[in-house]
């Protein structure tokens, strides 16, 4: 069951973010070279993806999110459920109630005592989640990365997850285009160590620093709640009074920089890019408080995820690394693309 994927350059960021009034969206890639995946995804845009056929046996498969009840994971699993049934395997899906190691171990722990065929897994530490995946990989467990990874990830089969560091670059280009005579911008991240919100607050401030009409003030980390968010912002805003701009790396840290603004009664000053497109997020952009979403596939990273589990439970050849693409929503598209890459809050 030879997986193989076709690849068409299609565009540059540049196109990506001149179209983000209509339909701005780059789609998934796929690349058999790690260090092909750093951040070319804007510019390598299309590609076909063969789905395996139907499982030879019906596979248990488990799906451990990053954290439960994040519509990001809840659209995932949804992508993933669906592959699933079309290939006739079992999926079974928990998570913790936080985005945190310590709380995510335990239930890998038991996974693996269960012995699925395969796993699915957002690591929610590059550092801490490594030895246990490793072990869980040397238990005769498949194990797919999906959205986050860790230091060495050469136990997977597969790694999938969107070009992180090409969405940061689009979000500062988004904020260039709200805000074109420049000024002061900063990153409202989650926690150091997430690989996936490490690259998209990399790619921002590496494209911010490349451009002289801005000025990059830093990153604060809301440790994924949006009430340390909106503390975070409200105090950046009395140190920085000008600030014009926030990238905010995922829902929350969007939902809480968005509310943090409104309280410091700088939304008509301050804009705000998130990424992701949960339901706060979309109504957020549809009140004005939030000027546009990088919104990722997660349903997609669910459905490859299967299909590379599948394939490597089959004898076949894995992609050893997926990416795939985003949306740029704003009040222009809402009613069209970037109203379907809203996420999903149940399957």
């Amino acid at each position: 069951m030879n997986r193989k994927r076709a690849m068409l350059v299609a565009g540059t960021l540049g196109s990506i973010v001149l179209a983000m009034s209509s339909c701005t969206s780059s789609k998934p890639q796929a690349s058999e070279d790690a260090g092909e995946a750093g951040g070319n995804a804007p510019e390598t845009m299309a590609t076909t993806v063969a789905a395996p056929p139907k499982a030879s046996k019906e596979y248990n498969i488990a799906l451990l999110q990053g954290v439960a009840g994040d519509q990001f994971y809840i659209t995932m699993q949804c992508g993933a459920q669906e592959e699933a049934a079309k290939l006739g395997v079992k999926l079974d899906t928990q998570g913790p109630q936080k985005f945190d190691p310590t709380l995510q171990k335990p239930i890998l722990d038991s996974i693996v005592a269960a012995r699925p065929d395969a796993v699915l897994v957002a690591p929610t530490d590059v550092k801490a989640m490594q030895q246990p995946l490793q072990q869980a990989a040397a238990a005769g467990i498949k194990v797919v990365l999906v959205d986050t990874t860790t230091e060495d990830p050469s136990y997977a089969v597969s790694e999938i997850a969107s070009d992180n560091e090409g969405g940061g670059r689009a979000a500062f280009e988004a904020i260039k285009k709200l805000r074109p005579e420049g000024g002061k911008v900063m990153v409202m991240n989650v926690d150091p160590g997430v690989s996936t919100t490490d690259a998209r607050a990399k790619g921002f401030e590496d494209a911010v620093k490349a451009d002289s009409n801005f000025q990059y003030v830093g990153v604060q980390y809301s440790h994924n709640d949006p009430a340390t968010a909106a503390q975070l912002i409200g105090a950046q805003l009395q140190k920085d009074p000008d600030l014009v701009g926030v990238f905010a790396t995922n829902i929350f840290s969007a939902e809480g920089s968005a509310t943090g603004v409104r309280q410091a009664g700088k939304a008509g000053q301050v804009s705000v890019v998130g990424f992701d497109a949960g339901p706060n997020q979309m109504q957020a952009l549809r009140d004005g408080t939030v000027q546009a979403l990088v919104a990722q596939d997660p349903g997609l990273i669910g459905k490859f995820g299967v299909d590379e589990a599948v394939t490597a439970l089959d004898g076949g050849d894995n992609t050893t690394r997926v990416q795939t693409g985003f949306t740029i929503i704003t009040q222009d598209n809402l009613n069209g693309e970037g109203g379907a890459a809203a996420y999903k809050s149940n399957c």
